[in-house]
């Protein structure tokens, strides 16, 4: 596993272990870490804070040439806000651990210039899969069904 994903995932374990949704994002700029996060919508009471939002604030106030020399590491497919996230702010390229338990707007993101790699780690799968039929009414609550 490339040591960015795996960063990521340390994050989704790390959502996880504190009673949180196992989603993990790194955001790196130059080949460096600038932002880490974990999805806390369950520990801070939040509406907003998927792994992804999470890790783009804790990198904190960048500039655009930042964004546009960055790539976002997450665990599952970006949703429609994270993906917003992405377009907002530019990020040209998003590495996906697993797309296979949730798929969010790819096609859409891909039409609009970023470019996405699905590694297809069956460690992501395997970490959603068994969170989403353990907890379905907390997977299900987070992706607003």
């Amino acid at each position: 596993m490339d040591r960015f994903l795996e960063a990521a995932t340390e994050e989704a374990r790390l959502g996880l272990s504190e009673g949180g949704i196992p989603i993990g994002s790194v955001l790196v700029v130059d080949d460096e870490i600038v932002g880490r996060g974990h999805n806390r919508r369950v520990q801070q009471g939040s509406a907003v804070l998927h792994a992804e939002m999470d890790a783009l604030e804790n990198a904190g106030r960048l500039a655009g040439s930042d964004y546009r020399r960055s790539v976002l590491y997450s665990t599952l497919s970006p949703c429609d806000m994270c993906s917003g996230a992405v377009l907002l702010y530019g990020i040209p390229r998003v590495v996906i651990g697993e797309n296979r338990t949730f798929q969010g707007p790819e096609t859409y993101a891909r039409s609009r210039g970023v470019e996405l790699e699905i590694v297809d780690d069956p460690t992501c799968v395997a970490m959603m899969a068994d969170f989403i039929r353990e907890h379905p009414d907390l997977w299900n609550e987070d992706i607003g069904i």
